[in-house]
């Protein structure tokens, strides 16, 4: 029985390991993709009025990346249904990563704003402080380990073959 306990605990670690690789690899790359898009000049005119605004309103902005990726997720979903697997699961991918980059630069627009919400600060703070405590004992991971060294040889391939040159192998 121990067996299946430790089995079930590398796979939550794994698991685990690959949602904190999407945010930690992730969350930072898509929110200076999106900083490109938001010094246009009508977007940055838009994050001037984002920071403005009250606390309630930031929560209204900051939460409405989720309600406008709803539709496009459940039309992904019935792409799926209707048979096209792939299609559909490409629109999920996309929302997804277009989600995380819209949502990374709104939370920084409003994170000012956010925090004078008592019971925000309380939860965020608490969600911090298990987050970084679950990110110590995954970064402890053997699944961890394994992607810190396949993200180092990824990149130390894309290196070599950028400063070698396309078709030069």
């Amino acid at each position: 029985m121990a067996w299946l306990w430790v089995s079930l605990r590398r796979l939550a670690e794994a698991l685990l390991a690959l949602v904190i690789l999407f945010e930690e690899w992730g969350w930072e790359p898509l929110r200076r993709a999106f900083a490109w898009v938001a010094r246009l000049p009508l977007m940055a005119w838009l994050g001037r009025r984002i920071e403005a605004l009250p606390p309630y309103a930031a929560l209204c902005v900051f939460a409405l990346p989720t309600l406008l990726l709803l539709p496009v997720k459940l039309a992904a979903l019935w792409l799926i249904g209707s048979g096209h697997a792939g299609l559909g699961l490409a629109v999920i991918v996309g929302a997804k990563l277009a989600g995380t980059a819209l949502l990374a630069h709104l939370f920084q627009l409003t994170r000012p704003a956010l925090m004078q919400l008592g019971w925000f600060a309380r939860i965020y703070t608490r969600w911090s402080a298990w987050k970084e405590r679950v990110l110590t004992q995954v970064r402890a991971s053997w699944a961890w380990r394994w992607g810190r060294v396949v993200k180092r040889k990824v990149a130390q391939r894309w290196a070599r073959w950028r400063h070698a040159g396309p078709g030069l192998h």
